[in-house]
């Protein structure tokens, strides 16, 4: 096992997972460059096998849930099965979410908790990475492609073992602080204010910092077009309640020629709008990109 920035504490599950491989799940606690443990599944790939042939052995989806979710929604289970059929998944709970420690900063320091997530798929033997995220899990698959880029367009060899060969953001959000619809002042109210967070903490099971963001983190537009050449899938609902349509086209605009644009008519928002057509259709445009752009 590697010295790099995820540390490991074994944990047996406490709920069931079907569908995988006839290897057992393996569940740990992963430990982030700042130190918060966060609660990870992986599965192996499935034995369900569909139209498009056997799920693939080096390739492995790392899942980044929406804010207030956790690894044992079964809105995540959900998408974890429907991707199985195309590799080995990787689910974990962001910091301030379920059994994982610290609290959530809302899409700042969760990049962290995706880079351990990321380091641990490599550890277990996987050439080929898939981050796919949602809603607030969206945002932070663009943030961590931008920063732990290319192997060949890093600067610190130690970046090397967290970075992703393809990137799937589905419902996120172009820009920090938006507003403009009633979902998202609810959120803000959430988020800003002791008794939001109260009730975020016992209504949502959602632990959240009482700090606000110093210095302000790159937003989810500027991260876009920094992670070229990796693979780049948007995928957005044209009935999103929380983000509407004018931020996976800014998105889409500011990733150019390296990324695609998927506006799903009547879709809502994050991984309850997602359906299992659509995830296939996600594992199918995975499996087809990630060898354009392996190292």
């Amino acid at each position: 096992m590697s010295s790099g920035p995820a540390g490991h504490v074994t944990r047996s599950p406490s709920f069931p997972i079907s569908g995988t491989g006839s290897k057992a799940p393996l569940r740990r606690f992963l430990r982030t460059l700042d130190g918060v443990p966060i609660d990870s599944v992986y599965e192996p790939p499935s034995l369900v096998y569909d139209a498009s042939g056997p799920p693939s052995r080096d390739l492995v989806f790392v899942v980044a849930h929406g804010f207030t979710g956790h690894l044992e929604r079964p809105h995540v289970r959900r998408v974890a099965r429907a991707l199985a059929r195309y590799g080995a998944v990787l689910t974990f709970s962001f910091r301030g979410h379920g059994a994982s420690g610290g609290r959530s900063t809302v899409g700042d320091r969760e990049v962290l908790d995706l880079a351990a997530a990321v380091a641990w798929a490599r550890e277990l033997g996987h050439t080929r990475v898939v981050t796919v995220g949602f809603s607030m899990g969206g945002s932070v698959v663009l943030r961590h492609a931008a920063l732990h880029g290319a192997p060949e367009l890093q600067e610190h060899e130690g970046r090397r073992e967290a970075h992703t060969d393809a990137v799937v953001s589905v419902s996120a959000p172009a820009r920090w602080f938006y507003r403009g619809t009633a979902p998202m002042r609810r959120v803000h109210w959430l988020v800003m204010g002791r008794a939001g967070r109260t009730v975020g903490r016992y209504g949502f099971g959602t632990r959240i910092h009482h700090r606000h963001w110093d210095p302000v983190p790159m937003s989810p537009v500027e991260a876009v077009p920094r992670i070229a050449p990796t693979p780049l899938l948007i995928v957005h609902g044209d009935r999103d309640g929380y983000f509407p349509v004018d931020h996976p086209r800014t998105l889409a605009e500011a990733a150019g020629d390296n990324g695609e644009l998927w506006l799903e008519p009547g879709m809502g928002h994050a991984e309850d709008a997602t359906d299992d057509a659509l995830l296939a259709r996600i594992g199918a445009w995975a499996a087809a990109a990630v060898p354009k752009a392996s190292r």
